[in-house]
């Protein structure tokens, strides 16, 4: 018998969900797409205005924690005429990295960060971090679709004088699909609820808080409803947002998720996220 029988799996990811249904429907699972992740916006003018004042005040460091984020940093400086300047003051501070693909567009540049997580996470980060006395050193932080709300509250208690390089918005995905979610989530009507980006699980408890049915929402993940996150940075943003039970596979893929997720209905046992970004 497959893991899912029967099992009603809601997909918050908008990408992609085509393919994962069918993955689900193989392991006899019944797949309802809820798309709640939204889009992310750039706002262009601030980021224009990060870049003049890191270029002319300067940084003591510079936390870079997604690669597309470090990438569009680049972009706008480049589009500003600004991209060897930017380098250089990358060059000048001591820089800090979460993710090998953030580390990988680093390379092109020529820049090699002075700490890097260990295992992909910001936890990993905050853990590298740890040595260095932040206080009163002026810290450029890139975010980028996660608001990253641990590590900047960790920086503010470290008493480093943060700002963020990468100012961005985002766009809320359709309402009336995340209500409904939210209704099946808390009426027990679907029995998981994958994520595959930290934005999906951020909007939706966000979403909640503002609606006053977080605490709902909670309790139902704990006893009834199982949330599933497509890597170990997913489930680091699930966790801080006060889910308990989280599964995720070993390896970041989607296919590897849902199979996480049906031996977690054989089994009983938590898989431990070991890998991906």
């Amino acid at each position: 018998m497959a893991g899912l029988t029967g099992k009603r799996i809601a997909l918050t990811g908008p990408r992609k969900a085509a393919e994962l249904s069918v993955i689900v429907e193989k392991q006899g699972g019944i797949p309802l797409i809820r798309p709640a992740q939204g889009t992310v916006a750039v706002e262009r003018e601030e980021v224009g205005r990060e870049i003049v004042k890191l270029l002319e005040q300067g940084a003591d460091w510079i936390i870079l924690t997604t690669g597309i984020g470090t990438e569009l940093i680049y972009q706008a400086a480049e589009s500003m005429g600004l991209a060897a300047a930017f380098t250089e003051a990358l060059g000048r501070a001591k820089i800090a990295a979460r993710g090998y693909k953030t580390v990988n567009f680093l390379k092109t540049l020529g820049l090699t960060p002075v700490v890097k997580d260990d295992d992909g996470t910001t936890a990993g980060l905050m853990r590298a971090l740890m040595p260095y006395d932040l206080k009163g050193k002026k810290v450029a932080l890139q975010l980028y679709g996660d608001h990253a709300p641990r590590l900047v509250e960790w920086l503010r208690g470290s008493g480093a004088l943060d700002f963020e390089i990468l100012p961005y918005r985002h766009v809320p995905p359709e309402l009336d699909v995340v209500d409904t979610l939210l209704s099946e989530i808390l009426q027990r009507q679907v029995d998981a609820v994958t994520f595959t980006s930290t934005p999906q699980a951020r909007f939706l408890m966000m979403y909640a808080r503002e609606r006053g049915l977080s605490e709902q929402v909670l309790d139902a993940f704990r006893d009834d409803v199982v949330a599933v996150a497509v890597g170990k940075v997913t489930a680091e943003a699930l966790r801080e947002e006060g889910v308990e039970r989280v599964v995720a596979p070993e390896q970041e893929r989607m296919g590897s998720m849902i199979v996480s997720l049906a031996r977690y209905y054989e089994t009983g046992e938590l898989p431990l996220p070991n890998g991906g970004e």
